[in-house]
């Protein structure tokens, strides 16, 4: 009696363990096609037989995972597949209703023809892409509050496939919205290192809302047009010496050299005195660092907020230190009014337009480019 239920029990051990490692083995040994992607470090790709995976490699801890998706057609054996991909968050595709939490992404996805496809959003006066706010007003997209606390009632009530949104180091979490069931796709393309990796994020979302040519065309034209005004610097030679933005309470908060507009001005040929910094983010530096390494500057670029054009008056009673600077002096200094132009809703996915304006600062020399886009010459 004894050997039989032990005999039993072997058996069934091993067809549990059989039917585990089956699962396993169909899962890890399948083939796919990873597409290739040009300049993105964080993102992987690969397309298997029925379903996508797309892997979003953690930005802050190197050698981790942020997140891992499974993109699957609609309406296929939903249960068994959330069951099959536990590691990992299903998404249905293509998409159809989706929460957008930011504007930039609310301009992407507009440009791609998909802006019927946004049924709310958070943080609804910072959305400043006219279609959406139309929308808003008609009562076809809501606000659905604050973003960093969102109110998860009106999420519900509009039914969004996903809601997109931006990761952030040390966040905690997203809080309720992470409770209530709906997939959440974390947009980490700005913590890319160069201005065409995190643009060609949008192969990604072209991919989860079914527009894949569409978005892989319009990133090829980005793509093109950024390495033509690029090779056009570097034809020009050495550029103008450049400041970048000003000082907020006691920090000037200057770009790394590694950062996106870092690079950008390495690629417009500016000469950047953080150049060589190996910093993906910004420096925070007194300014009296600033005013020794760049005060002899030639050109000083900046960006702020304001509802008017800002003057060298209203620039100097912000901070009189300015007047030491070289460029204020001599009145090269160039706004980009954040408020009342589309800088963060066009420059992510289109930094060939700020590397255009960036171009045309730095090499006055350069003619045939097109007039400035966000940046202007603060008026005397």
């Amino acid at each position: 009696m004894r050997n039989t239920l032990l005999s039993i029990l072997f058996t069934v051990v091993v067809a549990l363990a059989s039917c585990q490692g089956g699962n396993n083995t169909s899962l890890s040994s399948a083939t796919g096609d990873t597409i290739a992607l040009k300049y993105s470090s964080l993102l992987t790709i690969v397309e298997y037989d029925g379903y996508t995976v797309a892997e979003i490699s953690n930005p802050w801890k190197p050698g981790k995972l942020l997140h891992r998706y499974y993109l699957v057609e609609r309406e296929k054996g939903k249960e068994e597949r959330e069951m099959s991909f536990a590691d990992g968050t299903v998404i249905e595709v293509p998409i159809q209703r989706a929460a957008v939490f930011t504007t930039v992404h609310c301009a992407l996805l507009t440009e791609l023809g998909l802006g019927s496809h946004i049924v709310g959003v958070a943080d609804a006066k910072y959305i400043k892409v006219p279609y959406i706010q139309e929308q808003i007003k008609a009562g076809r997209v809501i606000d659905c509050g604050n973003g960093l606390n969102p109110v998860v009632e009106k999420i519900m009530d509009v039914k969004p496939d996903v809601i997109m949104l931006s990761p952030f180091e040390n966040s905690g979490g997203y809080g309720k919205t992470e409770e209530i069931g709906i997939p959440l796709i974390e947009c980490a393309e700005y913590m890319e290192t160069s201005p065409l990796a995190r643009a060609e994020w949008m192969r990604f979302y072209g991919l989860l809302f079914g527009v894949s040519d569409q978005a892989d065309q319009l990133f090829q034209q980005v793509d093109s047009s950024y390495n033509a005004l690029k090779q056009q610097a570097a034809k020009a030679g050495e550029g103008r010496s450049v400041l970048v933005d000003k000082i907020t309470g006691s920090v000037w908060y200057m770009p790394g050299g590694r950062s996106t507009i870092g690079q950008m001005l390495l690629d417009a040929g500016a000469r950047y005195p953080w150049a060589t910094d190996s910093q993906s983010g910004s420096l925070s530096l007194p300014f009296e660092t600033v005013l020794e390494r760049a005060g002899d500057s030639d050109v000083w670029i900046l960006r702020y907020s304001s509802d008017h054009d800002l003057s060298y008056n209203e620039l100097l009673s912000e901070y009189h230190g300015y007047r030491q600077l070289k460029a204020f002096r001599q009145h090269e200094v160039y706004g980009c009014n954040v408020e009342l132009s589309m800088f963060y809703e066009d420059t992510p996915f289109h930094p060939d337009r700020l590397l255009c304006d960036f171009l045309q600062i730095l090499h006055p020399d350069i003619i045939g480019l097109p007039p400035l886009r966000y940046y202007k010459k603060l008026k005397e």
